[in-house]
């Protein structure tokens, strides 16, 4: 199983690749919901209004099961899918990458454009910083009051992260914690008695 994938660390913005006469500029965002993906196409959308084409690429999940490459009405698979393949090719998901350009006057072609988008995705992708991130889950952990110091430990040993913590008779306990620890906890957390947890994802 997959603990890990790789994205960029920040958004890139306004690399300019410049060909016959046309602008290119590229712009590449970490994304990891719809909601995140539309937003920053709408961003560019609005500071690029005259452009003649907004052509993008997104891969989103793990394995990158979450796809589109977009022509934006460029000649079909001109422009979205050599976007697309860059993204394929730095092995980076949970990212959205876009070309805008601005048309110069002279015709590419189906090959010069295919050449131009993937050289544009490529430029971009170079500047942006590639790094690993894990893949982390929560968990609820509910307990006596007396148990803390216990579950407290337990949760330094597997560098959880304590969300939030109510201390009551009954102590409710939220934390995230890497994904590959969830096996590791969940069996020493099995082993305590008085202590009930579930995981949220």
């Amino acid at each position: 199983m997959t603990f890990e994938y790789k994205t960029i660390e920040k958004p890139i913005e306004n690399t300019l690749l410049k060909e016959k006469g046309s602008k290119f500029i590229g712009f590449a965002f970490p994304v990891t919901n719809e909601k995140e993906l539309k937003n920053a196409l709408e961003k560019i959308r609005e500071e690029h209004p005259k452009a003649t084409h907004h052509c993008y690429a997104f891969r989103m999940g793990l394995n990158g099961e979450n796809y589109r490459a977009n022509d934006d009405g460029e000649p079909s698979g001109s422009a979205g899918l050599p976007i697309y393949n860059q993204l394929l090719a730095n092995e980076v998901t949970n990212i959205l990458v876009i070309v805008v350009r601005y048309y110069g006057g002279t015709k590419l072609g189906v090959s010069g454009l295919v050449k131009t988008y993937k050289e544009s995705a490529k430029i971009t992708l170079e500047e942006a910083q590639i790094i690993t991130r894990e893949l982390e889950t929560e968990v609820e952990i509910q307990f006596n009051f007396n148990q803390q110091n216990t579950i407290f430990t337990l949760l330094s040993k597997f560098d959880a992260k304590v969300l939030n913590f109510d201390a009551n008779e009954n102590c409710i306990l939220t934390a995230s914690l890497k994904l590959a620890q969830k096996e590791n906890i969940s069996e020493k957390l099995s082993e305590m008695q008085y202590v009930s947890f579930e995981f949220n994802d």
